[in-house]
């Protein structure tokens, strides 16, 4: 480690690595050399970040963007919790363990928590609340149901 530098400084993304993920973002089933010839860096070099990436956990996984209509997801909701005091993280992970729930935040604001679900229709977002409602953790829920996708980016742009 550069005795210059700190420790969150030695961790920060350069220029490179922030070419590297572009390209990944684009086609993340690139070959290496492919990388290497659109960011101009050797293959090893590129080869050596991609792998300290994963290694490091920057890189968590490499997942399809798949057609949800395809798969039968036909709704979207987003839905604001409020949980009873003391049982926050211990309610939110069990709600995450649903496999319609796509992500739960822990927020601030009038809400504590937002919960973004995919659904195959009305009745299954029904099942959803409904089972959230009985849950003696959840005292309030609002649903917003997505009408219409304007934009959704999964991918962290560098």
């Amino acid at each position: 480690m550069d005795k210059n530098k700190t420790k969150a400084e030695e961790s920060m993304a350069d220029d490179m690595d922030r070419k590297i993920i572009r390209v990944l973002n684009e086609n993340a089933r690139r070959s290496f050399r492919e990388i290497a010839r659109e960011t101009g860096v050797s293959v090893t070099s590129i080869i050596h970040r991609v792998k300290k990436f994963e290694g490091s956990g920057v890189i968590k996984g490499y997942i399809p963007l798949v057609d949800m209509d395809y798969f039968g997801i036909k709704m979207i909701a987003i839905i604001a919790l409020r949980i009873s005091q003391g049982k926050l993280l211990e309610t939110q992970r069990n709600i995450a363990e649903d496999l319609r729930v796509a992500a739960v935040y822990d927020i601030t604001g009038e809400w504590d928590s937002i919960v973004i679900g995919y659904f195959r229709d009305r009745a299954d977002l029904n099942d959803f609340i409904k089972n959230l409602l009985v849950s003696e953790n959840v005292d309030r829920s609002v649903t917003h149901i997505v009408l219409n996708v304007v934009k959704e980016e999964r991918r962290i742009k560098v």
